[in-house]
């Protein structure tokens, strides 16, 4: 086959049984999916509608649909599903609703309210912000590792992680009473469906005849079984992965999960794409070395023939200060003296306090860049509200989104009167918006604050009625106007400017919803919009794409997928990389896939630093390298301030050369 190489074909061609591609960095992993999409309907003769795709970003199920889409030109790819796990499970639990125990309109729950209803479940407990974190990290491992609220009180092994499990089961009971899934939900429940409904996994057995999953080592156990049932006992199956860039252990991705396919599938191919097409064999061998001191269930050594390529390079500096300064240094005079853009050069860390250093360098020269992981669109506060109302009104039933808009704007309903409209719900088992409305409040709640809650019940229902009956959109304007949400930003925010803003984003909203219901979501209901835009905002942040000629920085886990002609890794110290909680928890071995990932994101050039003092809580101490830069083939390292920083001499002969070759520079243009 045109443009693939040998191996990659195989893999593409192979169709007889499960087939695991093993994967390695930069070795075209992607065009084996399409293609092998492309071979599955034009040769294979597998209708499109009968196969699936699915990865873990938006971003990457949008370049996958796209690629496909050019391969598929003249063939019939109607119904072909591209998309992320999630969405999968979004889709499935919106077909089977009535099976999985939910109602039309059922609501997605994010971050935010899951730790609210968190909250309210605890608040008599007064427990503390860090309880609720924990219990949420908790919660989520056991539902990813599909352990359900009982089996989680027996496994309990001391007092918190029962509180933990009791916490789970009234939490699970919240969720069914609201109508509403979490994101960990929407793998777990269609999982339990299956595993409950023998007719329903059937019909989507037949529904998906051949399966393809891409970042197979990033799979939590949930997710490993939701693609078992589905594959079934065809074992119509490829996934490709890559065990030595899983560093989401973390949050519940099992690199294992690689080995327990041999085991499933005994009849399993393993085909190893080794071919790099990404990085110098400098670069390459370096990874190579580095990753060895991991056990391996697969090996594989990378290859390129790119060339030799630069040695890489070592800078000792004093402070983190200094090591900012170096870098961005070195980007000045790398770029004039070769003439590339910003946008070629990446900074890459552990952790995001390591950024702040670069950040005011690149800004004191004046250099554009792209910190990514800035605050998302959804995360802010203005557009958190108005998601709460449109969650509210495509399902009543929501009562994290009624807590959250209920006094916004103020309605002189104060936290007393919702204590009171929230026990008399709990006594009632209804909802708090619908128990507004019930005759038996008066006993509860009189006067203003109750004529207020029944004007606000009124409303809600008469937004819903004519959101469902008209122009959704045209109901969301309105809805702005009938809240004069605009004036409330005014009075709400610190300056005027900064209403203005929030403002925008608001309309920014707006205007999206208005894109996806005339195009993406043509015609669909106000509910299945913000469903939409509830798994938008979970699977993917603002601006996490956004390019132009920026110098980007961001951390190792943020770099996976993408790759830049010249990578800094800086702080390769112990306590850094390896981080200073894998080195007492002994979890070194995700650490080096950590460091495998960052390197092996070079293309051309790899400089790595590290500072001899680092300031920690507020005094400098001293630092040891990694131990990883031990464990890099000596030969291809080239060390500079080592033993001391340059000389006063040294600085000025290099700071002379910089400066004429920017005047060589600027006198050829």
């Amino acid at each position: 086959m045109a443009e693939l190489n040998p191996r990659q074909s195989e893999a593409v061609r192979y169709l007889n049984g499960p087939l695991l591609v093993l994967a390695g960095a930069g070795s075209g992993k992607t065009r084996v999916i399409t293609r092998k999409i492309a071979h599955l309907i034009g040769e294979a003769g597998v209708p499109a509608r009968h196969i699936a795709a699915v990865t873990f970003t938006n971003k990457a199920a949008r370049e996958m649909k796209a690629r496909v889409g050019e391969l598929l030109k003249g063939m019939d790819g109607r119904g072909l599903m591209v998309s992320t796990f999630h969405t999968l499970g979004l889709t499935i639990l919106k077909k089977e609703h009535k099976v999985a125990g939910l109602r039309p309109g059922f609501s997605i729950l994010d971050e935010q309210d899951v730790k609210q209803l968190m909250k309210e479940l605890t608040k008599r407990d007064d427990m503390d912000d860090a309880f609720i974190d924990q219990a949420r990290w908790q919660i989520s491992a056991w539902k990813n590792d599909l352990v359900d609220p009982q089996s989680a009180v027996s496994l309990a092994e001391d007092q918190r992680q029962l509180a933990f499990a009791h916490l789970y089961d009234g939490y699970r009971r919240a969720l069914s009473a609201y109508n509403a899934v979490d994101f960990d939900d929407l793998i777990l429940r269609p999982v339990e469906m299956f595993r409950d409904h023998p007719e329903v996994l059937e019909r989507w057995d037949n529904r998906i005849r051949y399966l393809l999953v891409d970042e197979y080592q990033d799979t939590n156990g949930a997710q490993y079984e939701l693609v078992k049932l589905l594959v079934g006992v065809r074992g119509a199956l490829t996934v490709v992965g890559d065990d030595d860039q899983s560093i989401y252990a973390w949050r519940g991705a099992r690199p294992e999960n690689l080995a327990r396919l041999q085991q499933d599938y005994p009849h399993l191919k393993v085909v190893k794409l080794e071919q790099n097409y990404r990085s110098t064999a400098r670069i390459l061998g370096a990874a190579n070395r580095l990753i060895a001191n991991n056990p391996h269930v697969f090996d594989k050594a990378l290859w390129s023939d790119i060339g030799h390529g630069e040695p890489i390079r070592v800078l000792s500096c004093k402070d983190e200060e200094q090591e900012a300064e170096r870098v961005i240094t070195e980007i000045l005079h790398h770029k004039f003296q070769t003439r590339t853009a910003f946008g070629d050069y990446a900074i890459l860390y552990r952790g995001n306090h390591q950024a702040r250093p670069f950040e005011k360098a690149l800004r004191t020269h004046n250099i554009p860049y792209f910190l990514s992981g800035g605050t998302a669109f959804f995360s802010r506060a203005e557009i958190k509200d108005v998601m709460a109302y449109l969650r509210l009104l495509a399902n009543p039933d929501d009562d994290t989104a009624f807590l959250r808009v209920i006094n916004t704007p103020r309605r002189e309903i104060g936290p007393g009167t919702v204590e009171k409209l929230s026990t008399y719900a709990g006594q009632r088992g209804c909802t708090l918006l619908a128990a507004c409305d019930e005759l038996g409040i008066e006993q509860t709640i009189t006067g203003r604050p109750l004529a207020r809650l029944k004007e606000f019940h009124r409303w809600v229902w008469r937004m819903a009625k004519e959101a469902a009956e008209d122009h959704p959109v045209q109901t969301v304007r309105q809805l702005l106007r009938d809240l004069d949400y605009e004036t409330w930003l005014l009075q709400t925010s610190p300056t005027d400017a900064a209403a203005e803003r929030r403002w925008k984003n608001v309309l920014e909203l707006v205007d999206w919803l208005d894109r996806l219901h005339q195009d993406e979501l043509k015609g669909d209901t106000l509910a299945e919009m913000v469903r939409h835009l509830a798994l938008m905002d979970v699977l993917e942040r603002q601006d996490e794409e956004a390019g132009g000629d920026r110098v980007a920085l961001m951390t190792l886990h943020a770099s996976k997928g993408l790759e830049f002609p010249h990578v800094f890794l800086v702080g390769m110290e112990e306590e850094l990389l390896p981080h200073r909680t894998s080195i007492e928890e002994e979890n070194i071995e995700e650490e080096r896939r950590l460091a495998y990932v960052g390197i092996t994101r070079a293309q051309r050039t790899l400089t790595m630093t590290l500072a001899r003092k680092r300031r920690r809580g507020g005094e400098h101490v001293s630092c040891e390298p990694s131990r990883f830069l031990k464990e890099l083939p000596a030969d291809d390292l080239e060390w500079q301030g080592r033993d001391g920083d340059m000389s006063a001499e040294q600085r000025k002969q290099r700071g002379s050369a910089h400066l004429a070759n920017l005047k060589a520079l600027l006198g050829d243009n």
